[in-house]
């Protein structure tokens, strides 16, 4: 049942003589497939079978084992968990080993795939989520994030009633945006005012009347283009480059992430997504599909990025039939990193440049801040950054000081 894993024999006990025993092979293949080490297979296998005691004791049936079922272990159980030896508590490894469990049964059809539950403001949501996805072409990080919002307002305002948009009152709007006890940046409540703004409008396709709600969401005060953005440095930009010089574990993965962002202005996002066929390495280009704009584009890919790039695919790169660029050095293998594997590296170079930066997005202002002081035109910037308007480009023009001084005026009365 377990193979070559050395269980104790009480928690052998405990998976022989609960609902998981017939599906106990099937989760360690799943952990070969994911090629875990010997130890870590055998501490995840203790945590599931502290998770099977559980269960015997609750008389779980194997189609309750969900997210929920996963959860309520968590928070229910172990804070108070008082199970004999051999079990395992820590809260780390119990998820990380559960969260395996439900995708060796979901893949194998013992489970049902994880959909929203099936309550007024679930499925709401997901309606919702489907009309930004198909109809607005919006990310999907906005999408949770305007999700988030809206299910905190639905389910104060309706509970587990059914959503009548003619019953929500104005005032429930504004208070939910700006609370009387809590202050709000103008930032903060753009993004909630926002949210709720683009649900009136999928409420109004179909067919409700939101005139009077839609004026009651606040408008912060927001002058456009009003702040300077924040750049490195060449100086700075040079001392991020050599933070990677001293060796450290997958550092030749951090540093060609990081010569993505600082050379081309890539997202986080779009580096994650980078594939092995993106990279034409004849004609010396790179093709980024956006996240964000969902268009492909084509850039020249600089000698240095593709260096980078190079030492990580020779030296560094796990084998795998995964086609990612950047791939995970640690289990679950074959599976391509997500962009806070890239913020993260991004901010470890921070902490060893001895910064207290926190924002990765100052790479690709940096980006522009560069071009710009190097003469290239707003129109070619736009393109590189892949904005569809030159007007989102048009910030940039600020941090060229230079230029800047040579067209300003002397202040009245100030001696020229």
């Amino acid at each position: 049942m377990t193979g070559d894993i050395s269980l104790q024999a009480q928690a052998r006990a405990w998976l022989t003589h609960s609902v998981l025993q017939p599906h106990v092979s099937r989760y360690v293949e799943h952990l070969d497939r994911g090629r875990y080490a010997p130890n870590t297979r055998r501490v995840y296998l203790c945590c599931v079978a502290h998770f099977a005691l559980w269960l015997t004791r609750n008389e779980v049936a194997i189609d309750a084992i969900n997210e929920s079922a996963v959860t309520g272990f968590v928070s229910g159980h172990l804070p108070h968990c008082d199970c004999s030896y051999p079990v395992r508590r820590s809260v780390h490894d119990i998820r990380a080993a559960l969260n395996r469990l439900l995708e060796a049964l979901g893949a194998d059809g013992i489970l049902p795939s994880r959909v929203v539950p099936a309550d007024h403001v679930g499925t709401e949501l997901a309606r919702f989520d489907a009309f930004m996805r198909n109809a607005g072409g919006l990310a999907a990080t906005t999408r949770a994030r305007r999700c988030r919002i809206l299910g905190e307002f639905l389910a104060g305002v309706f509970d587990a009633r059914p959503i009548v948009i003619a019953t929500i009152k104005p005032l429930a709007i504004r208070r939910f945006i700006l609370p009387e006890k809590e202050g709000r940046s103008a930032g903060t409540v753009r993004v909630m005012g926002g949210a709720i703004g683009c649900y009136l409008r999928f409420r109004a396709v179909a067919g409700d009347d939101i005139n009077g709600l839609c004026a009651a969401i606040p408008r912060a005060a927001h002058w456009r283009l009003a702040s300077l953005p924040d750049v490195l440095s060449d100086a700075e930009i040079a001392e991020l480059h050599r933070s990677f010089d001293t060796p450290f574990p997958s550092w030749r993965r951090a540093y060609a992430m990081v010569r993505c962002l600082t050379d081309l202005g890539l997202r986080c996002a779009d580096t994650a997504g980078l594939r092995l066929e993106d990279i034409n390495w004849g004609a010396g280009t790179i093709r980024v599909a956006g996240i964000k704009t969902r268009r492909v584009d084509v850039l020249p890919l600089p000698a240095t990025t593709g260096a980078a790039i190079v030492a990580y695919l020779r030296d560094e790169r796990p084998p795998t039939l995964d086609r990612a660029l950047f791939v995970r050095h640690v289990a679950p293998f074959d599976t391509p990193v997500g962009k806070d594997v890239v913020r993260r590296a991004v901010l470890a170079a921070y902490r060893r440049c001895g910064w207290t930066r926190t924002r990765v997005h100052i790479l690709r202002h940096s980006v522009a801040s560069r071009l710009l002081r190097a003469g290239t035109p707003m129109k070619e910037i736009a393109d590189i950054l892949r904005h569809r308007s030159l007007d989102t480009s048009v910030i940039y023009t600020k941090v060229d000081l230079t230029r800047l001084a040579s067209v300003a005026l002397p202040w009245p009365g100030s001696v020229s």
